[in-house]
């Protein structure tokens, strides 16, 4: 799954990196990105906008806005069968920037969490969903959901899921409102790009902990429980 994630790059690097030409908001660095919080959304239609979602998919047709609790992250294998995700995988797909996400890994005495980031530091994609519900006033709430995946063999190591991270061209495909099924469920795979790891301290663990110090090495290396090395 994905339940954390951080965004510290600017509003202009983030719109060079997706070719967004239109920014309804002021990107402020984010180390510790929690679900019901907003976060940053980037769709396209006449011109490539990013604009500010909550994280949590609420369906048009629910009937209570706190399923999106539920729903911060949504299956790639499920995505064409279950009614909650079937129709905003056809018609409104999203990109969801991040710096890097967060993972926790089982050990002794708890869960360790790690960070995980692209090898270059650079901005990438998570696959994302979106919808817009209105509440009985008409007052809209849009919302939005992370894809998850299999793990490639650096997430593996400490999930069993990973978010569907996109390449460059995978992104354009998720984006093309005229992309076909099959070549939308294509993209959502391990990421064979390069991603690098690190343990980090609990700090993370609390959601209104929102620092730099959150994405910091943890002061004490911790070992892997499989080959009994630093990671």
């Amino acid at each position: 799954m994905c339940g954390r994630f951080t965004l510290h790059h600017s509003t202009e690097d983030v719109a060079e990196r997706f070719a967004v030409e239109q920014t309804l908001l002021e990107l402020t660095p984010r180390y510790n990105i929690a679900p019901s919080q907003p976060v940053p959304v980037i769709i396209q239609r006449d011109s490539r906008l990013m604009r500010e979602h909550a994280w949590g998919l609420v369906p048009f047709w629910a009937k209570d806005p706190a399923i999106g609790n539920r729903m911060i992250n949504a299956r790639a294998e499920s995505l064409v069968d279950k009614p909650t995700f079937k129709r905003a995988f056809s018609v409104r797909r999203c990109l969801i920037p991040a710096s890097g996400y967060y993972e926790w890994k089982k050990a002794d005495g708890g869960k360790n969490p790690h960070y995980i980031q692209s090898a270059d530091g650079q901005p990438f994609a998570m696959a994302g969903l979106f919808e817009k519900w209105s509440d009985p006033d008409g007052l809209p709430l849009r919302t939005s959901a992370v894809i998850t995946t299999e793990p490639n063999e650096l997430a593996a190591a400490i999930h069993n899921r990973m978010p569907a991270i996109l390449t460059r061209d995978a992104e354009e495909i998720w984006l093309d409102p005229e992309s076909r099924p099959e070549a939308l469920l294509a993209v959502l795979r391990p990421y064979p790009g390069e991603l690098s790891a690190h343990a980090v301290s609990r700090l993370v663990n609390k959601a209104a902990t929102d620092e730099a110090a959150c994405i910091e090495p943890a002061a004490e290396p911790q070992k892997d429980l499989q080959l009994g090395l630093p990671l």
